[in-house]
């Protein structure tokens, strides 16, 4: 799709609406069903479309429809509007259809912006080299934060002042505080970046002679065994959005597939991925402690995680870059 063309940008808008309509739990947990549709069209040999423009793209993608938008509409009608269904910003199970028509727009309009700084992004050395999805949540998320409730990077000064910028009030101010503490978090990633070794070390295998037979795209192959542990991992989110109680308290693990994943097909290693999993799932609580813990808004834990993880690896493990890799050889 062009970029810049009247019909994808009609797109964009259209899916930042309905993004936001449903709220922004709701729209990744559509878009990982949508990412996990293009992956088994890609794997049955057709085409990529699906996957890179729907799920992965400005039809649908994270950085729009498919989660920004309702972080989005969820700030604006917190700190705003004053008609959030739930009071707060940071409740992101909530669908915004419920408040007004001009939240609904901000959504629309959010992904318009989220869109064209993905291009802008694509072109700035280095930042190109991130998650570019993920940074586009993480730095839009800090303007969005600002804007509408005058917190800094780090959320309230009141709150780091009595808990501790690192603090956790006995994880009743945590991101998932069922898997905070360190040694549960250590053993449950151990377990998400074995399976999501699993994925792409059978699932590349059979990608590559497709590509290269010219039978599927080569992006399709190599995004395919990236993104299906992740896409996995936020379908079963599902509990966190229907269920209540402890049943909602199921594990969150989508940066962790996806760091192992990118780690293992940059460098060939196990092992290399196995730690990249580990040491994303440290990041990411890490990151919930420093700007998600204090805020008003919600600052995805994962897509920090992601974007930072991301940018290190393709630096270390990239050819034109530190090209780590020909030492694992």
């Amino acid at each position: 799709m062009e970029p810049w063309s009247a019909t994808t940008l009609l797109f964009v808008f259209g899916g930042g609406i309905a993004g936001a309509a449903f709220g922004a739990l709701w729209a990744i947990i559509i878009c990982a069903l949508i990412v996990l549709v293009g992956c088994v069209i890609v794997m049955s040999g057709g085409s990529d479309f699906m996957l890179l423009q729907v799920g992965l793209g400005p039809i649908f993608g994270p950085h729009v429809g498919g989660f920004g938008a309702g972080l989005a509409a969820a700030a604006y009608a917190a700190g705003y509007k004053k008609n959030h269904p739930g009071g707060a910003a940071k409740d992101i199970l909530s669908p915004m259809v419920d408040t007004s028509w001009d939240v609904l727009l901000f959504g629309g309009i959010y992904s318009l912006v989220a869109h064209a700084f993905l291009q802008l992004e694509a072109l700035i050395p280095i930042i190109n080299q991130t998650d570019m999805i993920a940074f586009n949540l993480v730095f839009l998320g800090f303007i969005l934060r600002f804007m509408f409730f005058k917190e800094g990077v780090f959320g309230s000064k009141e709150s780091i002042k009595t808990n501790g910028l690192l603090g956790t009030a006995n994880y009743s101010i945590s991101w998932a505080g069922w898997q905070s503490p360190w040694s549960k978090l250590i053993v449950l990633a151990i377990a998400w970046s074995i399976l999501s070794l699993g994925l792409v070390s059978v699932i590349k295998p059979v990608l590559d002679p497709l590509a290269a037979a010219g039978k599927i795209s080569g992006a399709g192959a190599f995004v395919v065994p990236l993104i299906i542990g992740w896409a996995i991992a936020i379908f079963q989110l599902i509990c966190l959005q229907c269920a209540s109680g402890s049943i909602q308290k199921v594990p969150i693990w989508h940066c962790q597939a996806i760091l192992t994943a990118l780690a293992f097909l940059l460098s060939g290693s196990m092992v290399v991925g196995l730690i990249a999993g580990v040491l994303g799932a440290m990041l990411q609580e890490l990151c919930a402690r420093l700007f998600y813990n204090h805020a008003s808004t919600h600052m995805d834990p994962p897509a920090t995680a992601i974007c930072i993880g991301t940018l290190c690896l393709n630096l270390m493990f990239k050819p034109e870059f530190l090209n780590l890799t020909q030492y694992l050889k």
